[in-house]
């Protein structure tokens, strides 16, 4: 099996696209603008789970590290509302 190579500007890997809808919308409030990059058949089929569903969340070299910040307060929670 071949190891898949991930490029730079690749800063998050997405199971499906509502998640990967999710973290581009993320990152355009914080005004860094992401697309989203899915194999066509993870997309006509609806897949949300293996190989097939997972969706790239690209971003411009200039704000690589500044997205790769926001996901990781993302992640840790930091950014959920506590009420």
């Amino acid at each position: 099996m071949f190891k898949k190579k991930i490029r730079n500007e690749v800063v998050y890997i997405a199971n499906g696209l509502l998640e990967a809808e999710t973290v581009k919308l993320l990152l355009n409030s914080f005004g860094i603008e992401a697309f989203i990059n899915q194999e066509s058949a993870g997309i006509s089929y609806g897949l949300t789970t293996g190989p097939l569903a997972e969706a790239e969340i690209t971003v411009a070299q200039k704000d690589i590290q500044d997205a790769k910040m926001i996901i990781e307060k993302m992640n840790n929670g930091y950014l959920e509302e506590n009420k």
